[in-house]
């Protein structure tokens, strides 16, 4: 019976925990967290990985025929394998080394990380201010004077939580029990179960180098000289201009339109002054010039025509004609005659 009421009593703790957890983190991110359906606008900073699926708000856009995803407050993010790398909007950076999966939410500059598993490290200025929160412990960075701030913080499956404070210190608070430490820069610490009564060196747990930026290589291009200029000039194939569509053109004339403020009903227009006219452009005549090829064909010569015979010579013999003129022109033309 102590058995399994001391089962039944660790469970209830741990449910405990979990939902203190998760209402501490929705309580510090502020009503944007409360109001998962209201659609958040805020960037958070470009992320960039070997091998990450992101869900929830984002902007994906294309840079330089680069594909660039954009983290907005509400994304979820899964590292599968490798690295990842975050560039915050405001400055500084957040490397994520894989397995990870975590969440981020932005309110007012304030950035919040839920760190569910991995390693995550945060390089940071004085802007944005930064939480990250675990299921249990709530770990938030500390600069020194106006220096930078480096640290590590990660959990594994387990429920192993590492602290690495490389620049700056760290401040912790069990989110169940309100007790707070302040782990001291240089420090490499760890703690099971999220009990800061737990604490103990970190060893190498916390070791995550950011990935390095893919700079593309640079395209190197000199100005072309004269001979190259016309050898592409004369290689070019030229391209001859498309012919026009002869398309008949159609236009409507109509009369100007009239308008009577007195008329109910404007009258319509006259359909006998509506004149349509058809413009077309007419094909020359094809000329065909050059010669036939071939044997030549013999071509039939027609027969000439028999020239008409002349006529007889009219008969001497004539009756002349009656009356006094004609008998005196056969007279001067026996005269003739006979001379």
């Amino acid at each position: 019976m102590d058995w399994g009421w001391s089962l039944h009593s660790r469970k209830l703790h741990i449910a405990a925990i979990f939902a203190a957890g998760v209402f501490g983190a929705a309580w510090i991110a502020g009503p944007a967290a409360l109001r998962s359906d209201e659609p958040s606008t805020e960037l958070v900073g470009v992320i960039d990985g070997e091998s990450i699926a992101v869900e929830g708000p984002m902007k994906v856009e294309v840079v330089r025929n680069e594909v660039r995803t954009t983290l907005r407050s509400g994304s979820d993010v899964r590292v599968k394998a490798g690295g990842a790398r975050v560039d915050l909007v405001e400055g500084g950076s957040l490397a994520i080394c894989g397995p990870a999966h975590f969440s981020v939410l932005k309110s007012h500059g304030s950035l919040t990380v839920a760190l569910d598993s991995g390693v995550i490290r945060l390089r940071l200025g004085k802007e944005p201010a930064v939480t990250v929160y675990t299921p249990q412990i709530q770990a938030k960075p500390i600069a020194i004077g106006d220096g930078p701030q480096d640290l590590a913080v990660g959990l594994d499956p387990g429920g192993t939580m590492c602290l690495r404070a490389n620049l700056g210190a760290i401040r912790l608070e069990q989110q169940l029990t309100g007790q707070t430490l302040i782990v001291p820069q240089s420090a490499n610490v760890a703690l099971n179960d999220g009990q800061i009564d737990s604490l103990r060196p970190g060893g190498a747990h916390c070791i995550c180098e950011p990935p390095a930026h893919k700079v593309p290589p640079p395209e190197l291009s000199t100005v072309a000289s004269t001979e190259e200029v016309r050898a592409r000039k004369a290689t070019a194939p030229k391209s001859e201009p498309p012919a026009p569509k002869e398309e008949p053109i159609y236009k409507v004339y109509m009369p100007p339109l009239a308008y009577d403020a007195a008329a109910k009903v404007q009258p319509e227009p006259d359909p006998r002054l509506i004149v349509l006219a058809r413009r077309v452009r007419v094909r020359p005549t094809l000329i065909y010039q050059g010669r036939v090829e071939g044997e030549a064909v013999a071509a039939a010569v027609p027969a000439p025509v028999p020239a008409p015979a002349p006529r007889a010579a009219q008969s001497q013999n004539t009756v002349p004609p009656e009356g006094v003129m004609g008998r005196l022109k056969s007279f001067i033309r026996r005269l003739w005659n006979g001379s």
